[in-house]
């Protein structure tokens, strides 16, 4: 794997990038989620710079890029911003966008309003906001598997995220959402970064600083859900392991809100779908980005 480079960003923060391939080519920026790093696209990258610069940040909050403190510095637009700011720090224009989990929220984010800079969007397992704010109150099932963004805005639950408490958050919550294992030293870089000093408490501030209504009984329903709502207008990749237990397939709905969709479905994928099944991720976005050069 390439070597992290540390890079300054206008937008006050540090953030720790791959930057990989040749400048010459087609730049492509990868977006991780959570719990992770520039790691979720450990496979996909080597195949990548084949054709394509390839840039991989570490989003802030996450290993050792800045930890700004407070949760207001972890609302949506501050990594948009980020994005933004290290397309021009490296003298990007315009680029294809990946983004999985809370890396593809910040993704569909920055699509719908950077049309100018965002060529063509692929997003993995995650969700389109209206479909996901819309579904958690019309669908019971997304609903109850999204209980555990509740969970975590709790900040109670921190103090115990150190230590033994990290191995038991790997053991419990996080593998719950996996199809396969993970273990040796995949095990010990997650381990390692979600040990960095106020690692967990800013990975979960991406949570608590999120609009995300998760109703209650008596949740009034947002007005917004049900007006019209500004299409993608990028042609779009969507890649969905189908045995995501946090994201369910009702998040497929997309027609609508993405006219230049394309969607594949990895049916013996879970959430972590980049380096679980990591062949056919790679055959997706190569072979679709390969129809669009």
């Amino acid at each position: 794997m390439t070597e992290l480079q540390r890079i300054a960003l206008a937008t006050g923060v540090e953030l720790d990038v791959v930057i990989a391939g040749d400048p010459a080519n087609p730049p492509v920026f990868l977006l991780h989620g959570f719990p992770e790093s520039h790691r979720t696209w450990r496979h996909q990258i080597p195949e990548l710079t084949r054709d394509h610069y390839v840039v991989a940040p570490d989003q802030r909050g996450f290993a050792r890029s800045s930890k700004p403190e407070g949760v207001a510095n972890y609302t949506p637009d501050k990594p948009v911003a980020d994005l933004l700011a290290l397309a021009d720090h490296l003298g990007i224009d315009r680029f294809t966008l990946v983004g999985h989990d809370w890396g593809g929220a910040i993704a569909w984010m920055a699509a719908l309003q950077n049309p100018q800079r965002i060529a063509r969007l692929i997003i993995v397992n995650a969700p389109h906001p209206l479909v996901f704010q819309r579904s958690l109150f019309d669908d019971p099932a997304q609903r109850e598997a999204s209980r555990y963004i509740s969970r975590f805005r709790d900040t109670r639950i921190d103090q115990g995220l150190v230590g033994a408490g990290l191995e038991k958050f790997f053991a419990s919550t996080f593998t719950q959402h996996l199809v396969s294992a993970v273990a040796g030293e995949d095990k010990a870089a997650y381990l390692d970064e979600w040990g960095q000093p106020g690692a967990m408490t800013a990975m979960l501030n991406w949570y608590r600083a999120s609009a995300i209504v998760i109703p209650e009984d008596g949740t009034e329903r947002p007005v917004w859900l049900d007006a019209p709502f500004p299409p993608v207008t990028q042609p779009t990749l969507v890649i969905w392991g189908m045995r995501d237990k946090a994201l369910l397939p009702v998040q497929l709905a997309l027609e609508a809100y993405v006219p230049d969709l394309t969607v594949v479905r990895i049916e013996d994928g879970g959430h972590f779908v980049p380096w679980e099944k990591p062949e056919a991720v790679t055959a997706a976005i190569r072979g679709w980005l390969g129809k669009r050069s």
